[in-house]
């Protein structure tokens, strides 16, 4: 190993510092490069991994070559920016040169924007401001912007804007790229624009900064327009352009336009790079046409994770989930991506149960371990299945990992925890964060909603309002929920009217919906029926369902029969408004009216869907339908449905069979019909296997009868047991039970059932 004469180790060279009259030293071009062709820096470039790094750094150290600012930078380049880089490695590094130069400040600069922890390219800008005597270029202020981007730090990202400006910077093109893509990043596209078309002589990096900004912020008919503008003026566009393009498509779902792009790329013989395929497989999954997606797939000559990912989150989609799982079978290795795409797919597409299967799968797998997105899309299907023992195993397992609750995962919990019946959990997980954005408020007031606390979910909005936090569509969804589940008329009425002009929310279908639904159940139909025909939007479907609901609750056949025909007429597959209509006819005795409907129904192929109840038992959701004797405890849960309906008769329990929804003479087989609704099947087989301080935890597919309505409570008081019953459809459900005022209360009652019209 070469070494150097014993008077450099004995004194460092130091390294001169310009004084202010003389020119900054440049970053790209270490001035002094006297060792530049030292047999232990040639070594640098030879190094594998930072193992050998490391020895060439004691080296350097032992012969004082270290002590060189070019070659103490040329190893700092190399910790930091090598495929077997050492941030932390480097850092420690840079800590120890008594002088570092330019060049060095910004290579660190560099790799820290790069990193997990571009915050910390901030501060080492700052400690550079204070320390290093040049001042910063060119090559500074790119990676500096590109760190605030990712922070999203719209006040520091301006403050650089102006030292560039200041520092006679503000025409170079490098800086005002990244200032594109930081006012991007940071949701002002118009400033994005304006920096845009201020540039002197635009690159193509300018315009794929652009045009990608625009795509990625929902804005893609002005990405494509952008496109159109490059052409024009003969800018050449290369894979990143296309990239941006293809998202463009995607976004718009415009087939017709991605398929022009996909041929305009090999028309100009655009290099085919992965990342241009991925770009173009997905803009084919999301504009529907799999036959092309799968064409270009086997056609790729190189294929990675993303690539196995879009088809099988495209198939997954589609509702093909055959496909989905042959997809996920053959990828040469699954990371955690995958199996949120699979996981997601599922609990999106309202199969909660097999979610939860691939959840456990994941549990089992040694290649992949769940992130943020795993965890938010399994609660959201332990939010539908009522699972609140695996809900609440992720909790603890969150704590457990160290993973800190941001506001997508405190929603998830605050979500989970409140349909599963837990309103103290769920309130427990709101007051322990610090952070709580608009869709964390939201889910809250939808937790106190679907428990009947209404003024204590008005109480929560006003708190929210103090603490500065604007409301949005789904805040007041939530909010004219919780007045209509709990008869606040007046109140509702305030809020659906302040809306626009207070808010500057616009009322959407769904609130319309709302005040429907609030002005339905307190019987002012017609008032209901008015708001309907002024409304400036297009009643949907769910606004003539809410009002046939009220209709159902109040007997009002004419208005019921107008409702229904309008719901059937944008939606002739609604198998729900036929039952619910069938069901005025039936409270009222109309047996031929519900004939001729079920009679309209067979003829029409649509088909009731089945009573079915799910229970959680140690982690394990058991599933009931009407008269179910599949369970292999079936003779034990009749058994204890045979004990309850004894012990109901001793209290004085008489069924109302007003309910009964189909024309039936005897007396027997009316009680019988009752008897054997899924729900008390759930509650049976919970009170059989439950340990007596364990809640009974029930959620039904379809709208719970007033008659097990009824029985719930009774069983609840006999038995002394917490039951809470549930519709699936969490969007409107209300808690029938009184509730202590307070927004810490609970019911009143051992049983709390939250029920919902559901067509």
């Amino acid at each position: 190993m070469a070494t150097l004469n014993t008077a450099l180790i004995s004194h460092p060279r130091q390294h001169r510092l310009p004084t202010p009259t003389q020119n900054p030293i440049s970053i790209t071009v270490n001035n002094d490069r006297f060792f530049a062709n030292h047999p232990i820096l040639l070594l640098i470039d030879q190094c594998t991994g930072t193992k050998q790094l490391k020895q060439v750094h004691a080296q350097m150290l032992r012969i004082g070559l270290f002590f060189d600012p070019y070659s103490a930078s040329k190893l700092i380049t190399a910790f930091a920016l090598s495929p077997s880089s050492s941030l932390g490695y480097a850092r420690k590094v840079f800590d120890q040169i008594p002088q570092p130069n330019l060049y060095t400040w910004n290579i660190l600069i560099r790799a820290y924007a790069s990193s997990p922890d571009p915050d910390h390219s901030l501060l080492i800008f700052l400690q550079m401001l204070v320390q290093c005597p040049e001042l910063p270029n060119k090559f500074t202020f790119p990676f500096v912007i590109k760190a605030a981007a990712e922070l999203s730090a719209s006040r520091l990202g301006r403050g650089l804007h102006g030292m560039a400006v200041k520092a006679s910077l503000g025409s170079d093109v490098f800086i005002l790229n990244s200032l594109i893509h930081f006012y991007a990043a940071c949701g002002c596209l118009d400033m994005a624009y304006q920096v845009f078309v201020n540039i002197p002589r635009r690159d193509v990096v300018s315009w794929n900064s652009i045009i990608t900004s625009f795509a990625q912020g929902n804005c893609p008919d002005e990405a494509l327009e952008l496109f159109r503008v490059m052409e024009a003026e003969n800018m050449k566009p290369n894979d990143v352009t296309m990239v941006g393009i293809l998202s463009a498509c995607a976004k718009k779902l415009d087939l017709e336009i991605g398929k022009w792009v996909h041929s305009y790329i090999e028309r100009n013989e655009i290099n085919g790079s992965l990342t241009l395929n991925n770009a173009m497989l997905d803009m084919y999954t999301k504009c529907g046409s799999f036959e092309d997606a799968k064409r270009l797939f086997d056609k790729m000559p190189e294929k990675d994770i993303v690539s196995w990912t879009t088809m099988l989150a495209g198939y997954a989609k589609l509702g093909d989930y055959d496909a989905a799982l042959r997809v996920f079978n053959a990828m040469p290795s699954q990371d955690t991506a995958a199996w949120n795409a699979l996981i997601s797919a599922y609990e999106q597409s309202g199969k909660p149960k097999e979610a939860l299967a691939v959840f456990n799968e994941l549990q089992l797998c040694q290649s992949a371990k769940p992130d943020e997105v795993t965890l938010v899309s399994t609660l959201s299907a332990c939010a539908q299945l009522g699972a609140m023992d695996l809900g609440g195993w992720i909790h603890v397992y969150i704590k457990r990992q160290g993973i800190k609750l941001n506001c997508h995962l405190t929603t998830s919990l605050i979500d989970m925890y409140s349909k599963c019946g837990d309103l103290e959990k769920a309130l427990e997980v709101f007051h322990s964060v610090d952070t709580r954005d608009v869709f964390v408020w939201s889910a809250m007031i939808a937790g106190l909603a679907m428990h009947g606390c209404g003024r204590d979910a008005i109480y929560l909005f006003t708190k929210m309002k103090e603490t500065k936090v604007k409301p949005n569509a789904v805040t007041f969804t939530n909010l004219l929920c919780a007045c209509s589940h709990t008869g606040l008329v007046e109140e509702g009425r305030d809020f659906f009217n302040q809306m626009e002009p207070v808010y500057g929310v616009l009322p959407g279908v769904k609130h319309y919906a709302c005040m429907v639904d609030i002005l339905g159940r307190a019987g002012r139909l017609e008032e209901a029926m008015k708001l309907i025909k002024n409304m400036p939007i297009a009643p949907g479907a769910s606004v003539w369902g809410a009002l046939l609901a009220a209709c159902r609750l109040h007997g009002n056949v004419d208005l019921a029969e107008q409702a229904c025909g309008c719901l059937l007429e944008l939606e002739p597959w609604n198998h729900g408004a036929y039952v619910l209509l069938s069901n005025i006819y039936a409270k009222l005795g109309k047996w031929d009216k519900v004939s001729g409907i079920r009679k309209l129904m067979r003829d029409s192929g649509l088909k009731k869907e089945p009573g079915c109840s799910l229970v959680e038992v140690n982690g394990v959701v058991h599933e009931f339908l009407v008269g179910d004797n599949s369970h292999p405890l079936c003779e034990k849960i009749y058994m204890k449905l045979d004990e309850i309906s004894a012990r109901l008769k001793s209290v004085g329990y008489v069924p109302n069979k007003s309910h009964l929804l189909q024309l039936v003479e005897e007396e027997d087989v009316q009680e019988q019909a009752l008897y054997l609704h899924s729900e008390r099947l759930a509650i049976a087989f919970g009170l059989l296997t439950m340990g007596p301080s364990q809640p009974i935890r029930i959620v039904k597919n379809l709208r719970v009868c007033g008659d097990c309505h009824s029985v719930a409570k009774l069983i609840s008081r006999l038995y002394d047991r917490e039951i809470f019953l549930r519709d699936s459809c969490w969007n409107e459900v209300q808690q029938s039970l009184p509730i202590d005022k307070g927004i810490l209360s609970k019911p009143t009652h051992h049983v709390a059932i939250l029920l919902v019209e559901t067509l």
